[in-house]
């Protein structure tokens, strides 16, 4: 089923230990969360163009997408505190590997003059971020009923303590880092 967590716990855990140095095999960072955020700027003038996006979101991730709201009212950009603005999804355990490998397999190797991700998008704390431009490198979305291009932010939580030991992680699992 989850190709990717029985490759992990079989073959990448160890791997990992060995590169990090680490003694305990409990000490290896693992992936703990991946949240998929896609934010619309145009849903201040029309609340109607979230629904295309909540779809997508749903068909790219197997699962129903939670709305996000602005949290304070911003004048300029006509934002109201409440007004939903986006839809994100968390993904953990089974779902989070299917999609992880789906990314890396399938949708990645799709993008355009792709020459690999960056290996700077790392917060400080073990977390990688990834800024994708458009849905349609997903083979879920049906190009004909798409109206318009919408970008998503991919963001990898991993329970490593540092960037170097999730940068590693994640080459194990075959993320193509730029080099």
């Amino acid at each position: 089923m989850a190709r990717l967590r029985d490759k992990y716990n079989n073959e990448l855990k160890a791997a990992v230990q060995k590169e990090l140095g680490m003694a305990n095999v409990m000490a290896v960072p693992r992936i703990e969360k991946i949240v998929i955020n896609m934010g619309l700027g145009e849903a201040t003038q029309n609340n109607k163009i979230l629904d295309p996006l909540v779809s997508d979101l749903a068909a790219v991730t197997g699962q129903k997408p939670v709305m996000t709201k602005a949290k304070k009212s911003i004048a300029q950009f006509k934002v109201r505190e409440g007004q939903s603005i986006g839809a994100m999804v968390t993904l953990r355990g089974e779902s989070m590997f299917e999609f992880l490998d789906r990314l890396i397999s399938v949708a990645l190797p799709r993008v355009r003059d792709f020459k690999g991700v960056s290996s700077k998008s790392f917060d400080g704390r073990g977390n990688y971020t990834l800024g994708l431009r458009d849905q349609l490198i997903f083979p879920e979305i049906d190009y004909s009923k798409v109206e318009k291009l919408k970008g998503m932010n991919v963001t990898i939580v991993t329970t490593a303590k540092d960037d170097n030991s999730a940068r590693v992680l994640l080459k194990h699992f075959g993320m193509p880092f730029r080099a």
